[in-house]
């Protein structure tokens, strides 16, 4: 391919994309709005797996003790838990620990815990921490069969839910883009197939006189991947100044919350979204040119 033909393929894509200019921007603002929205939802499912995932390793279990159990029963039940093989850290919390906690995390409610006067209805407990977040239920049902342990709890419903959250937004987003797809598809094989219907009478003479379907193909196709790409590049420049101001927002007053840094995340998913733009505009460019190349 030699630069007189290069520079004819692109004099044929700007030519066609300044004729047809209203059509022009349709495509690229549908490519923008679908590519926008597909990198919203990858935003929104990759920082809820982190969280999911920050949340399920954080998991422990909390063993609480019978009333009256001696020092020497609390060190057996210790030694018991230390040998179970998915325990990794053992932490004993007094009842007076316990309220102390209690009180921090009621804030300007600890004055409800007045009406208690002296008596402190909390239990000593044993807060473990186990090795991976499947050993959580295994290690919790072992526990709470040694004797002096009362009730036992762990916070692994907080990390399901989140999960079957993610899984929802995971397939409800999949569904979302792939309707967007075929959207973005319909509208740039709309707009080439606008151009080569024009165009169709000289496409018939080029084929008659010798010209190669490649040949006549490429101004096409190189229209659909330059729709893709300004359309990808636009949904990319709007995505990070989105995720920028989203994750300063956070930081601000859910600091606690474990967001996925931008950096290098936001660059590998502005390359995602502009080659995403080009697949797209090469697809529908192809699907537009079947009929009109069979002459």
């Amino acid at each position: 391919m030699n630069f007189q033909t290069i520079e004819y393929y692109f004099r044929e894509v700007f030519l066609s994309m300044i004729r047809k200019r209203w059509m022009t921007f349709a495509s690229i603002g549908t490519v923008t709005v679908s590519l926008f929205v597909l990198g919203v939802f990858l935003i929104l499912l990759m920082n809820m797996t982190k969280m999911a995932s920050s949340l399920e390793s954080q998991v422990q279990i909390s063993a609480y003790l019978v009333d009256g159990l001696t020092p020497e029963n609390r060190a057996e039940v210790e030694k018991m838990m230390k040998d179970l093989s998915s325990v990794t850290k053992i932490e004993y919390v007094t009842k007076e620990q316990a309220l102390k906690t209690l009180e921090a995390r009621l804030g300007d409610q600890k004055k409800i815990l007045d009406a208690l006067g002296d008596s402190n209805p909390l239990p000593n407990y044993f807060l473990v921490t186990v090795k991976s977040a499947q050993d959580v239920k295994r290690t919790a049902a072992a526990i709470s069969d040694l004797y002096g342990v009362e009730e036992v709890k762990y916070g692994q419903d907080v990390a399901n839910n989140l999960f079957d959250l993610t899984h929802f937004v995971r397939v409800f987003g999949l569904i979302l883009m792939a309707i967007l797809a075929l959207a973005t598809v319909f509208i740039i094989s709309n707009t080439i197939r606008l151009t080569v219907f024009a165009r169709r009478k000289e496409i018939a003479i080029m084929k008659y006189v010798g010209a190669t379907d490649s040949f006549i193909r490429w101004p096409f196709v190189l229209e659909g991947i330059l729709l893709g790409f300004i359309g990808g590049s636009i949904s990319a420049i709007i995505l990070r100044s989105f995720y920028s101001a989203m994750t300063q927002k956070v930081y601000a007053t859910l600091a606690f919350l474990p967001l996925i840094e931008q950096y290098p995340f936001i660059n590998y998913l502005t390359l995602t979204l502009i080659i995403a733009g080009m697949l797209v505009g090469t697809l529908g460019s192809t699907v537009s040119l079947k009929k009109f190349l069979e002459v």
